[in-house]
């Protein structure tokens, strides 16, 4: 069956995903790190450093947060700051490892709504990361020198609240022509 092999990569990291939830020991969690690690084959370098570059904002800004939260409050647990970083950094690596070894569409292809709300997803990322890239060039080409650091918080800024007004209107234009077409039944 078409597709039958992505589906069974689908269900297996669905399945890691759950149970990684209920790993709550980091050492539990750094053995599943280093077995994903090591049957990633050649990859496993560059998805690390994709991971670590995709969570440090969240990371150290969730940490940052905790620490300062439960040191003001006198509960502070390393182990727990350590279990936080170390769960989403395996769920993050895990996700940009089956998203190189799947093709979506065909996972999904057993149900066609599943299909077409990946398929309106994937247009959306595709989208977004066009707006990204154009930002980023625009922003080089009238910067031919190292921009300040308010400069380039002015440009993040900006970027930010063009992708957030992109998305709440895609969503809305979406969403009004979905309904048009009978997808959501308010019976």
């Amino acid at each position: 069956m078409d597709g039958m092999k992505d589906r069974w990569w689908l269900i297996g990291y669905l399945t890691a995903v759950v149970g990684i939830t209920f790993l709550h020991q980091p050492v539990w969690l750094s053995g599943a790190l280093g077995l994903t690690l090591s049957l990633a084959g050649k990859e496993r370098w560059r998805l690390l450093k994709r991971t670590l570059y995709s969570v440090l904002a969240f990371n150290l800004t969730v940490s940052l947060g905790y620490f300062v939260l439960a040191s003001w409050r006198g509960e502070m647990s390393p182990d727990y700051l350590l279990l936080i970083n170390l769960r989403v950094l395996l769920l993050v690596y895990l996700g940009f490892w089956i998203i190189g070894r799947i093709n979506l569409s065909k996972a999904l292809s057993f149900s066609p709504t599943l299909s077409f709300l990946a398929s309106l997803a994937a247009g959306q990322v595709q989208g977004f990361r066009r707006i990204a890239t154009d930002f980023e060039l625009a922003f080089r080409s009238r910067n031919p020198v190292l921009p300040s650091l308010a400069d380039r918080m002015h440009h993040t800024t900006a970027q930010g609240q063009h992708l957030l007004d992109k998305a709440v209107h895609s969503s809305t234009e979406i969403g009004q022509a979905m309904r048009s077409r009978g997808c959501f039944e308010d019976d």
